[in-house]
C-alpha cells in the first residue's frame, strides 16, 4: 500500500501523540486525540472567534484546566512554557491585526513546522501545518 507524504506525517503524529500520552509527565489524558474527535465540525456553536473556546473545551474534556477566556492570547500565560513545538503542546499564534489563534500540536512536518488541530480554521475544526514563524508561544497544559 502506498502512503502519501501527508498521510505518513499524520501517522507519525499519531504515534508521537500516543508516545506523549503514555510517557509524559503532564498527565495521562490525550489532548490531541480529544481535539481530533471534532475535525470537520464546530462543537462550540459559535459563529465566530471560537478557537480559544474550542481549546478550553478540549482541555476540560481531557482532564485539564483551561484559561476560561475566549481570547487566544490568554494561552500565552497558561501552563508551562516550552521552547519549541512538542506533540500535545498548545501553540499560540498571531493573525496580525486580526488577533490571534490557538490550537494543539499534533505533529511536526519535515521542515520543522507544527501540525496543529484548531477550532475556527475555515469555520470548522481542522488539522493543518502552520508556519513556525507565526507561533509566539508553546505551552504544555496545566493539570
Amino acid at each position: 500500500m502506498r502512503v502519501s507524504r501527508r498521510q505518513a506525517t499524520l501517522q507519525s503524529a499519531d504515534s508521537a501523540a500516543e508516545s506523549f500520552t503514555n510517557n509524559s509527565g503532564f498527565g495521562s489524558s490525550n489532548v490531541v486525540a480529544e481535539a481530533r474527535r471534532y475535525i470537520g465540525g464546530n462543537p462550540t456553536g459559535r459563529g465566530r472567534l471560537w478557537c480559544a473556546r474550542f481549546m478550553n473545551m478540549v482541555l476540560q474534556r481531557s482532564g485539564h484546566q483551561g484559561t476560561g477566556s475566549d481570547m487566544a492570547r490568554s494561552f500565552s500565560s497558561y501552563g508551562q512554557r516550552i521552547s519549541g513545538p512538542q506533540v500535545g503542546a498548545i501553540a499560540v499564534m498571531s493573525r496580525g491585526r486580526r488577533g490571534g489563534h490557538v490550537g494543539v500540536v499534533s505533529g511536526i512536518d519535515d521542515k520543522g513546522n507544527p501540525i496543529i488541530v484548531s477550532g475556527n480554521h475555515g469555520n470548522r475544526v481542522a488539522e493543518s501545518v502552520y508556519s513556525r514563524g507565526r507561533i509566539y508561544a508553546y505551552v504544555m497544559p496545566s493539570s
